[in-house]
């Protein structure tokens, strides 16, 4: 199999961290943009280097000198979009979150089922080094028999509001986003990803902050909920509890502390998790403390890939090792992860979790198909 062409669907973060990411795997060339007006698509062209600028997605998924599709536009936008790419047999790499809602998502896995095409999620954060470290030593037994856990993701990303972020518009409502869809969504693919199979749900989603007030005294009114907190049952017989915010006021970041029989392993970072900010601790039974875990070479670099964990924006190291085990699985060298269907079983939680809070019940899983 010969080079393959990427076209991106967003000239936001797109452009800015999926870019370079793409860029640092062999093999792999972004041969075209695409924005929704000539002007943005020509001008993002021009400041990227990428030599195609197109202004309708439509065309570009079904040029066939584009093989992969990264979609990253609202979820709202990029479903006829992703449906289309699989209905072309293209390769698709689908933002977070997967789908704007349940019925959307369930279309997307069935395409995918049906298209033979590798599609994965932008849930990059399991291919982290010191998330891919937990999971080498929970596959290894470090843990024992799973007991329980907290997972806290609370960001303060609108209490304070910048009039200039470009992601102002997850106050809207009917776009498929809020504080459980979206950061929710990356917390579920890591405790999925690490524990197994989540049987049953309760949640309470809720909104907290009523305004978002800007530094010249102007607000609006959110219509999206900015809380969530679930209690989760693994099959494994672990109880996780999860809680999320992106509208935590001085907002601890990312910490994942689970234990079982034979130990504790804790993940913390600062605020999303990257390469570089995301830490590893750890202690097995009959220790007094955890300790710090070194994180194996191969794990921090990767082989395959161009840049190291020193690249701008951070994020592009763990999205190019993410990036780089796609393009393995095309080529028929590895299983992609995460797939369509880890994103399917995220959807049905996030399902389940929705049914919870509006009920005030607990959701099983296998009552949502």
């Amino acid at each position: 199999m010969g080079m393959l062409r990427v076209g991106i669907i967003s000239a936001n973060w797109g452009a800015f961290a999926h870019l370079p990411a793409w860029r640092a795997i062999p093999g792999v060339e972004v041969t075209a943009i695409c924005t929704s007006r000539r002007e943005t698509a020509e001008a993002a062209s021009a400041r990227t280097g990428i030599p195609r600028a197109f202004w309708d997605a439509e065309a570009m998924i079904a040029d066939p000198d584009i093989d992969i599709v990264d979609c990253g536009t609202r979820p709202s936008i990029r479903h006829p979009m992703v449906l289309a790419a699989l209905a072309q047999g293209k390769h698709v790499y689908n933002a977070i979150p997967f789908a704007a809602d349940l019925d959307r998502a369930r279309a997307l896995h069935r395409a995918w089922k049906g298209s033979g095409a590798t599609a994965i999620v932008d849930a990059y954060s399991q291919w982290l080094p010191a998330h891919a470290q937990a999971k080498r030593m929970i596959d290894q037994g470090y843990l024992g028999a799973p007991f329980g856990g907290t997972c806290i993701f609370n960001l303060g990303l609108f209490n304070q509001p910048n009039p200039h972020f470009p992601y102002n518009w997850f106050a809207q409502a009917g776009h498929g986003v809020s504080a459980m869809r979206n950061l929710g969504s990356h917390a579920l693919h890591m405790l999925v990803h690490l524990f197994g199979e989540i049987e049953e749900v309760i949640a309470d989603d809720r909104q907290l902050l009523k305004e978002w007030r800007f530094p010249d005294g102007s607000a609006i009114v959110p219509q999206t909920n900015d809380y969530v907190t679930m209690t989760l049952r693994f099959a494994s017989g672990m109880t996780m509890q999860l809680q999320v915010s992106w509208s935590a006021t001085v907002g601890r970041g990312w910490h994942l502390d689970a234990f079982g029989s034979g130990g504790r392993i804790m993940l913390s970072a600062p605020s999303f998790p990257t390469s570089t900010e995301t830490t590893i601790h750890a202690g097995a039974v009959g220790e007094k403390t955890v300790e710090p875990v070194e994180i194996a070479p191969e794990l921090m670099q990767p082989p395959g890939i161009t840049i190291g964990t020193d690249v701008f924006p951070p994020a592009a190291h763990g999205m190019a090792i993410s990036m780089h085990n796609m393009v393995q699985a095309i080529r028929g060298e590895a299983v992609a992860a995460p797939d369509f269907g880890q994103a399917w079983t995220v959807e049905r939680v996030l399902e389940a979790a929705r049914r919870s809070s509006e009920a005030r019940r607990w959701v099983r899983l296998d009552e949502i198909a």
